[in-house]
């Protein structure tokens, strides 16, 4: 699937990095029971993720809202299936 994704999208965002502090900030709130992922794009149009916690009936809680992480390319680790 990622393949298909950068082929389909040249030179465009291959993914994000968050680190697990900020992942577990989030799991760790009371009655936390998964994390929402929404798509997002920034004051200078570029593609960004916004992770919220979400409780046991799926609502989002909003006390934390993570908008930011590392791109990829540029934080992309060593080369391989999922980002070559």
């Amino acid at each position: 699937m990622t393949a298909a994704y950068r082929t389909a999208n040249p030179g465009e965002l291959k993914g994000h990095f968050l680190g697990k502090d900020i992942l577990n900030d989030i799991l760790n709130q009371t009655g936390c029971m998964g994390i929402r992922i929404y798509y997002g794009i920034d004051e200078n149009g570029k593609k960004e993720l916004v992770l919220v916690g979400a409780n046991d009936e799926e609502d989002d809680m909003l006390e934390l809202v993570v908008d930011q992480s590392w791109d990829c390319p540029k934080n992309c680790g060593a080369s391989n299936d999922l980002n070559s």
